[in-house]
């Protein structure tokens, strides 16, 4: 994803507008809603991915971490809840120039929510959300027969919109996408796999890979830089990866991936920088916010010049 310039923003819940006397909620006053949340908003252009999970800050009052659909997770800014009414508000990252904020209006229903939102504009649009599916703890029972996703040419891909369709072309066994360019998607779902693969960019640029086209590992140039949930081997926006393993620009690099519910292995050029980590929810950009579902590999090409070769898939089974 893009380069972030760092925009701190308190995490501050604000519980029930009221006089400085009103009598503050009592213990369990949020319980119903409290978790994560993966939500399907109605936009301009049809659906779109987002996610949301509330959490105590005190015992009386909430606060909220949020993906959209565009950026990386941030915190809310407000949160409120009171008689099955949810309001949370969020700064805008580029949704409308950065400016304003999103709000989320909702009703729960059971565990369901339902709502609409608004941007800075003040645009409403209808949002619905359903709880977060665990996901299994336990490890596979082993692993299936591995898959190599890049032949010939473009068989058993297809990009995400046709525009610049032909941006992304393979020879001689490399992948490689030309700005402008667009993401790439297997036509393949995968449930629990390892993912292998190698890739090159020049200096600058920046693209990733979408696990089960919702979670994106970073891949950037971001040599001899501070490691960051936003940087090379982080799970974008979430978890940072422990080291900067990250080698020189238009060299070679090797990623090793293993997705195992919502636990995640990240090898990066023989250097395991995540272990075994619990991914939170979706990451900006995901295809869907349908986490409970199995789903295919995307290679982002809309930002900058990016290779890849030898891309191999292993499913894992269980009994």
């Amino acid at each position: 994803m893009k380069l972030e310039v760092s925009r701190v923003v308190p995490i501050v819940a604000i519980l029930f507008a009221g006089t400085a006397c009103a009598e503050e909620p009592p213990r369990g006053f949020a319980d119903p809603v409290l978790g994560r949340w993966d939500l399907t908003v109605q936009g301009k252009d049809g659906e779109y991915p987002s996610w949301f999970e509330i959490r105590l800050r005190t015992e009386t009052q909430l606060m909220a971490e949020f993906v959209g659909q565009i950026g990386s997770m941030r915190h809310a800014a407000a949160v409120t809840f009171a008689n099955d009414r949810l309001q949370v508000h969020i700064p805008a990252q580029y949704e409308n120039g950065g400016d304003g904020e999103l709000v989320f209006d909702g009703t729960l229903e059971g565990d369901r929510l339902t709502g609409q939102t608004r941007i800075g504009d003040g645009e409403r649009r209808e949002w619905k959300g359903v709880r977060a599916p665990l996901l299994a703890q336990t490890d596979v029972n082993g692993w299936g027969e591995s898959v190599a996703l890049i032949g010939d040419g473009l068989s058993g891909w297809h990009p995400r919109v046709k525009k610049h369709a032909g941006c992304w072309t393979v020879a001689s066994g490399i992948l490689r996408a030309t700005p402008p360019c667009v993401d790439l998607i297997t036509d393949a779902r995968f449930d629990d796999f390892r993912l292998q693969f190698e890739f090159r960019y020049p200096p600058g640029s920046n693209s990733g890979v979408y696990l089960r086209g919702r979670y994106e590992v970073q891949i950037q140039d971001d040599l001899d830089m501070a490691v960051d949930p936003l940087r090379i081997g982080g799970l974008y926006g979430f978890i940072a990866p422990r080291t900067n393993a990250a080698a020189e620009p238009n060299e070679w690099q090797s990623m090793d991936v293993k997705l195992i519910g919502r636990r995640i292995t990240v090898k990066l050029n023989g250097i395991e920088v995540i272990s075994r980590r619990e991914i939170p929810g979706i990451t900006g950009g995901a295809l869907d916010s349908d986490e409970g579902s199995d789903g295919p590999l995307m290679l982002q090409g809309d930002h900058g010049p990016i290779e890849f070769r030898n891309i191999i898939v292993t499913p894992g089974y269980r009994d």
